[in-house]
């Protein structure tokens, strides 16, 4: 029975994976790369997770998507256990993954199709996913004539003509310039604000986990656990430019760094 308003629950969730044994030629050993996870999720709620490199962050995103399955453990939205991929969940990638041969346009009916809208509305619901991302002049471009950003964008449009519940996001930023990531960042609030999706976001930066998320889930090094989750009570990112710049930002970094660098400090001294 799931609490009211809880989309998504981890309940002790531990992936083990048979890796090859650099120590010894021809054996193998078992990895663990995150145990014993516990956390819920609500419904509409933007959560980052952010940790070191090896904590298992993109692990996490895996086994919520369906590619692969827990060693012990399960994962909960909306009460039922995920077994397997599913058009309850989009997924956007670091790499834009987008169809080379294919515009902007052609690239987001793709989704549409896969969720079987009839191909005489693929157009309106194109063109209206393409104006959500801020594309509405591109959608006749192909992925080489677009740049880094406008590519993310696409992607995410892509994602969201699924109408997935959940949206998950792994590093989708990392590879751009900081101006078109800070950029990007407040579009996709924009976003989430108009869409009210429940959004997970994996990322490597301290910022971007706490201009983004309602909460902070700090991972500690591998085996990744969860150290600490952070409440980000800042109420007013899209209406102020320069929110990153205010005291209560830099407070909340500080409580997310701290987290991360003790974790970092503990899991040496294993």
């Amino acid at each position: 029975m799931t609490a009211a308003n809880e989309k998504i629950r981890f309940e002790h969730v531990t992936k083990t994976f048979t890796v090859r044994d650099s120590g010894q030629k021809g054996a193998t050993r078992d990895f663990t790369a995150v145990k014993e996870i516990e956390f819920t999720v609500k419904e509409g709620e933007f959560i980052t997770l952010v940790g070191p490199s090896g904590c298992g962050k993109s692990t996490l995103l895996d086994l919520l998507g369906g590619l692969t399955t827990p060693t012990s453990g399960r994962i909960l939205i909306d009460g039922k256990r995920i077994t397997g991929p599913g058009l309850d969940r989009g997924i956007v990638f670091q790499q834009y993954a987008l169809f080379p041969w294919k515009t902007a346009r052609g690239n987001i009916e793709f989704g549409l199709e896969a969720k079987g809208i009839p191909k005489h509305e693929w157009k309106e619901q194109a063109d209206h996913f393409l104006s959500l991302v801020g594309l509405s002049n591109f959608g006749d471009r192909y992925p080489h004539e677009l740049s880094g950003g406008m590519k993310q964008r696409v992607a995410i449009a892509r994602s969201l003509a699924f109408n997935p519940d959940v949206l998950l996001m792994d590093e989708p930023f990392a590879a751009l310039d900081a101006q078109t990531r800070e950029s990007l960042q407040s579009e996709l609030l924009r976003i989430w604000e108009k869409t009210k999706k429940t959004i997970i976001f994996i990322t490597h930066g301290i910022d971007e986990a706490v201009y983004l998320g309602e909460r902070v889930v700090v991972l500690t090094p591998g085996p990744g656990t969860v150290k600490e989750i952070v409440d980000i009570p800042l109420k007013s990112r899209l209406e102020d430019a320069d929110i990153r710049s205010h005291p209560d930002f830099g407070k909340l970094r500080h409580q997310v760094w701290s987290s991360l660098h003790e974790a970092e400090y503990q899991g040496m001294n294993i």
